[in-house]
């Protein structure tokens, strides 16, 4: 849905008709992203002792001191960090979208087809795989190539498989993103509906990996994406069967780069592991963060943009965010007493109250974290 903004904002931001604060809008994740660009910046901070010496400064004063320390010590944490992204994940590969093929699942809406929108204005070969019938002249128009597929049923994976390499030839970017979610209790969830979130959101994921990775290994080139969700790492009430699909990722995703590290032909391809936090989906629209600063609900452009980012530079990584998503990992470290206050606090348990399950049904590939 597209809303009309007035050039000149009242006292208060509307959104939806509701108007917020301007503070609605400040939230760590912003604080943090300004400061890394300014104060915590290694160029920024070296600007400071050379604009000192610019006035004179004497070296040995404790201006210069304390400020060529800090730039220093920013200088060697960048340093670190690059050193630790390339033992990670490799170098990046080189990647031009005129000659790479790329899959997303569930790219009929939400994240995956704000990914398959852009990569079609780029000119790139999109190939979406979803239940949803798209016409000839929508798939013209959007420049892309979709496929109706159940990719929980891998007899249709391979068959699409083969239809896309027909098509565009051999696939070398996947991006796994198809999701559904039922929004009830474990004893209210059907075995049907148990079976289902785990075929879309887990085996399909086997499914796509069986039908695409040996073409990236003989192509010596590729990129793998996996769409997990920081639910994985916490569970939640009314999400069990969610949760527990999302965090399977979490582990078959480390295989598969552990199997990738013993074949000589996987130094060549790329995984990039997303664990996002909410997204701002419709059927998630009656679900309420319990903190709008530290767990601010996600568009899913912020993610969309950090998948590009990371795809086009041929470069693996982690994308976690928000900022509570990356030391998300901490709170199994602690007390067992304290991490009941803590899931208390933040409300994680209560945030599905004010969810219809038949309205979260009838939209199965929309994403949330």
């Amino acid at each position: 849905m597209v809303q009309t903004i007035p050039a000149k904002m009242p006292e208060g931001a509307i959104v939806s008709g509701v108007e917020k604060p301007w503070h609605h809008y400040l939230t760590l994740d912003l604080i943090v992203n300004v400061l890394s660009y300014t104060v915590l910046h290694p160029f920024v901070a070296w600007m400071i002792p050379l604009c000192l010496r610019a006035q004179a400064t004497p070296y040995d004063h404790p201006s210069m001191y304390v400020t060529v320390a800090w730039a220093s010590l920013l200088t060697v944490y960048g340093i670190l960090g690059l050193i630790n992204d390339r033992i990670a994940y490799g170098p990046p590969r080189e990647v031009d979208l005129s000659e790479e093929v790329i899959v997303i699942t569930g790219g009929a809406s939400g994240l995956g087809a704000l990914i398959a929108e852009v990569y079609g204005m780029r000119n790139a070969n999109i190939a979406v795989l979803d239940v949803k019938k798209f016409s000839e002249d929508e798939a013209e128009e959007k420049g892309i190539a979709y496929y109706e597929c159940d990719v929980g049923d891998p007899k249709q994976v391979e068959a699409a498989g083969k239809r896309i390499v027909e098509d565009l030839g051999v696939p070398t970017i996947l991006i796994n993103n198809a999701g559904i979610v039922h929004g009830k209790s474990l004893l209210e969830l059907s075995s049907e509906e148990i079976e289902k979130t785990f075929r879309i959101n887990t085996l399909s994921h086997f499914h796509t990996l069986r039908a695409f990775l040996p073409g990236m290994l003989e192509e010596e080139r590729g990129t793998v994406v996996t769409v997990s969700s920081v639910l994985g790492h916490l569970g939640a009430a009314n999400l069990s069967d969610y949760t527990a699909s999302k965090a399977a990722l979490l582990a078959m995703h480390a295989s598969l780069e552990a199997e990738l590290a013993r074949d000589p032909r996987g130094q060549y391809i790329r995984t990039i592991l997303c664990k996002p936090g909410q997204f701002s989906t419709p059927m998630f629209a009656n679900v309420k963060t319990p903190s709008a600063f530290l767990a601010p609900v996600l568009a899913p452009v912020d993610i969309a943009k950090e998948i590009i980012r990371l795809v086009d530079g041929g470069r693996g990584g982690t994308i976690a965010v928000p900022l509570y998503a990356r030391w998300i990992d901490v709170l199994g470290v602690l007390p067992a007493g304290l991490q009941y206050l803590v899931r208390r606090w933040s409300g994680v348990d209560n945030a599905m109250a004010g969810v219809n399950p038949s309205s979260a049904k009838k939209v199965g590939t929309e994403k949330k974290g």
